[in-house]
């Protein structure tokens, strides 16, 4: 029997098995077997050397976006009407077969936005190059979900229960638990919060089906058997994703209203070009792009070319900001200037830790390197040892 079908089979297990305080545990073990046998399909067969046919394009800009939709829902018209890069797009389906790159200059800052094949249901299983255009979803910074206001509510739902078969978390964040693989010592237990969801006796189970008898646990928030697999695993995506309503123009006001009222969700038109400069800039909320300024001293600010910080590459402090302009200026600096929202007045002197916001301007100031030997009988430091240092004698005076 293949990995798919017992994936199926167990799947068919717990869709007949009653949820209730004595199933409870049953239920967990079979969704950590899940879990795991999602992990094998995902992973290269054995004795290939693990590159395979994938369309990944190489990174650039300060930020990436995924398309992520069923064919024929515009992916191809939005990527051309808001990069100009040109994407066949027709009235058949799975018109784009490859990764078809675009770059979006907006607020002076370059986004690269990919076009990709569209999905269908049992992508997760590799249908359709389904688990290539996952794979480059993962190395995204945010996903736009383009669906047809025209069609059924459930793509959404096939989307995103394909998305989180092979571990791509939309609009959410890490669990709060703690948990660490140990040699010996058995397994050790806290929780910091009232579990409902979860026991110490459940959580024994699930991690004796990965086979592992020493860790660490401690959960932090009341969290699910879900979360609990989805730490032990490791290998989860925390990705911000946009639903973008497609072809409303084609619909009623009332079902508009309906679809943009709905949490992190937009409704555009790219036949009419309507609400395209909206999208932009909900793009640019949520991918959370800080653009910060350098100041040479004595000189005026470089409006032009800003550094662009985010809190997914890296950070947002003056210590991220440093790394940026170069290496080793962590080294050499003594303290910040900072002008603009993050600073109380101005200029703040600031240190490493200080975190910028959109539009500020600094200005690094650096460490003066002390002479070796100073200046005649004022020497500012001796060579000699502490106790006698402030005892040598000096120099005279030139007449």
């Amino acid at each position: 029997m293949g990995i798919i079908e017992r994936i199926k089979e167990i799947e068919a297990e717990m869709a007949r098995t009653q949820k209730n305080k004595a199933t409870e545990y049953h239920l967990g073990q079979l969704k950590a077997k899940i879990a795991k046998l999602r992990t094998q399909l995902l992973e290269p067969p054995k004795g290939s050397s693990g590159g395979g046919d994938g369309f990944e394009v190489t990174k650039y800009g300060h930020g990436r976006v995924a398309l992520i939709g069923f064919p024929s829902v515009g992916k191809s018209t939005l990527l051309t009407m808001l990069t100009g890069t040109h994407s066949e797009a027709a009235s058949y389906e799975f018109t784009t077969l490859t990764c078809i790159p675009g770059v979006i200059h907006y607020n002076g800052t370059k986004i690269q936005l990919l076009d990709l094949p569209g999905i269908i249901e049992g992508a997760s299983e590799g249908k359709g190059r389904g688990r290539q255009v996952i794979a480059v979803a993962k190395s995204s910074d945010l996903v736009l979900m383009v669906l047809d206001a025209s069609k059924s509510e459930g793509h959404r739902q096939i989307l995103t229960k394909e998305l989180e078969a092979v571990g791509l978390r939309l609009n959410k964040r890490p669990p709060q638990i703690y948990f660490k693989k140990k040699k010996t010592g058995g397994i050790s237990f806290n929780t910091t919060a009232p579990l409902t969801r979860i026991d110490e006796k459940l959580s024994y189970q699930i991690l004796h089906e990965y086979k592992i008898h020493n860790a660490e646990v401690l959960f932090r928030e009341d969290a699910t058997v879900d979360d609990f697999i989805d730490v032990i695993e490791g290998n989860r995506k925390y990705i911000k994703c946009v639903y973008v309503y497609n072809k409303i123009d084609v619909v009623g006001i009332d079902d508009v209203d309906r679809l943009a009222r709905q949490p992190n969700s937009i409704v555009i038109s790219c036949n009419l070009k309507l609400n395209l400069d909206r999208l932009l800039a909900r793009m640019w909320d949520e991918m959370g792009l800080v653009r910060v300024y350098s100041k040479p001293q004595g000189q005026q600010p470089d409006f032009d070319e800003p550094f662009v910080l985010s809190a997914d590459r890296g950070g947002c402090t003056v210590e991220d900001f440093c790394n940026h302009v170069h290496r080793t200026l962590v080294k050499d600096m003594k303290y910040a200037l900072v002008w603009g929202t993050s600073a109380r007045h101005y200029p703040q002197h600031c240190g490493l830790a200080h975190r910028l916001e959109d539009e500020d301007v600094v200005q690094i100031v650096k460490k003066k390197e002390r002479e070796e030997g100073g200046r005649g009988r004022f020497k500012t430091h001796s060579n000699a040892p502490a106790r006698i240092a402030d005892r040598e004698k000096k120099a005279p005076l030139k007449q």
